[in-house]
């Protein structure tokens, strides 16, 4: 059997200065200490097998994927599939205090926490999520892959892989900025999931992830 690695990655923090969930909004960039980040883990995957890299068509994965994908000689490809999820509350506050959530005009918008209500299905999410993890695990049979995805799309494959619900409560979930969730396989059959974080730890609630 061929091993081949998918590595599922997270961006590193955004430059976000008010504090808004910027979704899918153009020219949210990596902050300094993003580009940090991303530093670090190309260099912890400097010596990997590593034949492809794909992200998300969003800046800050771009950002993030072009110190691995330099340092392997790579050019990028570009995955729509790896995109931050949708969500009506794009370009407000929604921190916990924060003012959209306090708006009873958007409490209708709430009504659904397993669906969501709020945006993109996570069914969906999952679905597609997989999709570009299957074709990079195609792509690179036998060696390894790179995707720079987000937070939620990310950690919602990986539940849909454990067999876990996909709700959740996003205060809980284990995707730091920069984290790498890897998917190993022996030849088309997945047969274990490992988490790290190269760029250390973070807030799962931080307004720059």
């Amino acid at each position: 059997m061929q091993r081949t690695i998918v590595h599922m990655m997270r961006h590193g923090e955004v430059h976000n200065p008010e504090g808004i969930l910027y979704g899918r909004l153009p020219n949210f960039h990596l902050s300094d200490t993003g580009a940090r980040q991303a530093a670090t883990v190309a260099e912890s995957l400097a010596d990997h097998d590593i034949t492809a890299v794909f992200a998300s068509p969003l800046q800050r994965a771009q950002e993030t994927a072009t110190p691995i994908a330099r340092s392997h000689g790579l050019d990028i490809i570009t995955a729509d599939g790896l995109i931050e999820a949708d969500n009506v509350f794009e370009g407000l506050k929604v921190s916990v205090g924060d003012g959209a959530l306090r708006r009873p005009r958007n409490w209708p918008k709430m009504r659904d926490p397993f669906t969501p209500s709020w945006g993109e299905p996570y069914i969906q999410l999952a679905h597609r999520m997989l999709a570009v993890a299957t074709k990079a695990r195609d792509t690179a049979k036998g060696h390894e892959a790179v995707c720079v995805s987000h937070q939620l799309p990310v950690y919602t494959l990986r539940r849909f892989l454990e067999g876990q619900r996909l709700w959740h409560d996003p205060r809980r979930r284990q995707c730091s900025l920069a984290s790498v969730t890897s998917l190993m396989y022996d030849g088309d059959a997945l047969v274990d999931i490992v988490y790290s974080e190269p760029a250390g730890a973070s807030d799962p609630r931080a307004t720059g992830a």
